[in-house]
């Protein structure tokens, strides 16, 4: 049976872990939302997955147990990918413009509200 390290949770690493997989839930729930692709929403699910394992693997210690491969190297490469990937995928969203829903929050201006055209006289 796996020792549980009690305190990791609380801890910064332990915070940032659930606070990125926070993110990458809510950018899960926002893709859904939005009806966008399926990759899209695959890839958040996907980040949610693999971030929760990483948070097992330290909470309970199997990364002193599994000492064949160097965990905050792969932890922090996985971050990095995860990182650039939700990137991409976010401003591909974003750039496609079929999806109306996805472009609501580009159209608002940000000095106020756009003028209409007046008609012709």
């Amino acid at each position: 049976m796996a020792a549980v390290d009690a305190g990791f949770a609380r801890s910064p690493r332990g915070a940032l872990k659930l606070g990125r997989m926070l993110v990458a839930f809510v950018a899960f729930v926002c893709f859904v939302a939005s009806r966008a692709h399926e990759a899209y929403t695959a890839l958040a699910i996907m980040e949610v997955i693999i971030t929760l394992l990483f948070f097992l693997l330290y909470l309970l210690k199997l990364d002193k147990k599994m000492t064949w491969l160097f965990w905050p190297l792969a932890d922090i490469f996985n971050s990095v990918i995860a990182a650039v990937f939700l990137l991409i995928v976010c401003l591909f969203a974003v750039i496609i413009k079929t999806n109306k829903v996805t472009l609501a929050g580009g159209k608002i201006s940000i000095s106020g509200p756009r003028e209409r055209n007046a008609p012709a006289k």
